[in-house]
C-alpha cells in the first residue's frame, strides 16, 4: 500500500485543513508489570497452566495451533501538523502486508 509522505488533513487542533507529515508507529515494548501482564498474575499464583482460571487456564503458546492467524496486520498511521506539531491518529486502520511512503 502506497501512502504519500505529506498530505492536507483537517487539524482538530488549528481548525482549519494544513499540510500534514505521515509515519507509522512501531510496536511499543511489552511493560512487564502492567494491569494484566502475564508476569503480574504469575505473582499472584495464577497464569500456572490448566484449570478453572479463566483465562489463565489456557495451555502455553507454544503449544497454540495458529489457525486463523491473519498474515497482514492493520495500519498505525500518525500524522503530525506542520503548523502546530501536534499528531492526530488515524480512525480506522487499513489492513496491508507492506506500507511504503511515496
Amino acid at each position: 500500500m502506497k501512502i504519500p509522505k505529506s498530505m492536507k488533513r483537517y487539524c482538530p487542533n488549528c481548525k482549519k485543513h494544513t499540510e500534514h507529515k505521515v509515519a507509522q508507529t512501531k510496536r511499543g515494548q511489552p511493560r512487564p508489570l502492567s494491569h494484566g501482564s502475564k508476569y503480574r498474575a504469575r505473582l499472584r499464583g495464577q497464569a500456572r497452566g490448566m484449570g478453572n482460571l479463566g483465562r489463565y487456564s489456557k495451555p502455553a503458546i507454544t503449544k497454540f495451533k495458529r489457525t486463523g492467524k491473519k498474515a497482514t496486520k492493520k495500519t498505525d498511521l500518525r500524522y503530525q501538523c506542520s503548523v502546530c506539531k501536534k499528531q492526530t491518529t488515524q480512525k480506522r486502520g487499513i489492513r496491508a502486508k507492506r506500507v511504503e511512503f511515496k
